[in-house]
């Protein structure tokens, strides 16, 4: 399924408007990215798929905090 890991972006679905104004059904694809990331707390990398702003996101907080944040989160749900 394409969704990402981290920011849970999915598949969106919008209208492709010709000139002529001629409404057709499309899908707008998040930019997703298998990366492997260096985890700390468990020595290993974690392979994830995840947007750009996903990558970003954990840039700026760190690969083991958003792992914590998103367990807990599954954990709630």
């Amino acid at each position: 399924m394409k969704k990402c890991h981290v920011t849970g972006k999915r598949v969106t679905v919008g209208h492709k408007v010709s000139h002529a104004n001629n409404k057709t059904k499309r899908t707008f694809a998040p930019n997703l990215q298998v990366h492997r990331f260096w985890s700390e707390a468990k020595k290993c990398f974690i392979k994830l798929r995840v947007t750009a702003r996903g990558i970003r996101t954990i840039d700026k907080l760190g690969v083991d905090a958003v792992l914590e944040k998103l367990k807990k989160c599954t954990e709630a749900c």
